[in-house]
């Protein structure tokens, strides 16, 4: 069987949402995501059902999908985590959720590094895991909190 060519990484990232307008206002406000209108979704009546964002630091855009039922169906899943440095880089995004008033875990101990979680509007749960490792331990991890659990 011959090898696939031609990939070149990912193209964009798909996250469902029940309200598109409050979901857009979330990732705006909580990673500094912005929209490209000229790339929004339209069906044939012109009504918009989609949003592509740009989140600063990420080079793969993110699409906001309107479909209530996706999203409900995919509440509390993490089909994402995004990477940030340090673990003093999730200290600052907790103190921007605390700021924003969105509710979040606390700093969690993850299996390599260091993670945060906080759920969208559409009950999605977002992770940012840290690049910056401790030892790898397993039995330390905090695998039994309700923020890693669905």
């Amino acid at each position: 069987m011959a090898a696939l060519t031609g990939f070149d990484g990912i193209h964009h990232l798909k996250v469902f949402v029940a309200d598109l307008a409050a979901d857009l206002a979330w990732w705006e406000a909580v990673v500094g995501a912005q929209r490209d209108p000229q790339l929004d979704h339209h069906t044939p009546d012109g009504d918009v059902f989609a949003h592509i964002v740009h989140i600063p630091g990420i080079e793969t855009p993110v699409e906001l999908r309107l479909n209530p039922d996706a999203a409900e169906r995919t509440a509390a899943l993490d089909p994402v985590t995004f990477a940030v440095r340090t673990r003093a880089d999730l200290d600052v995004l907790g103190d921007r959720l605390n700021t924003l008033g969105i509710e979040h875990s606390p700093v969690l101990r993850g299996i390599v590094g260091w993670l945060l979680v906080v759920r969208s509007p559409s009950g999605l749960s977002v992770r940012f895991y840290t690049r910056q490792s401790h030892d790898r331990n397993p039995a330390m991890a905090d695998l039994a909190s309700p923020w890693l659990t669905t």
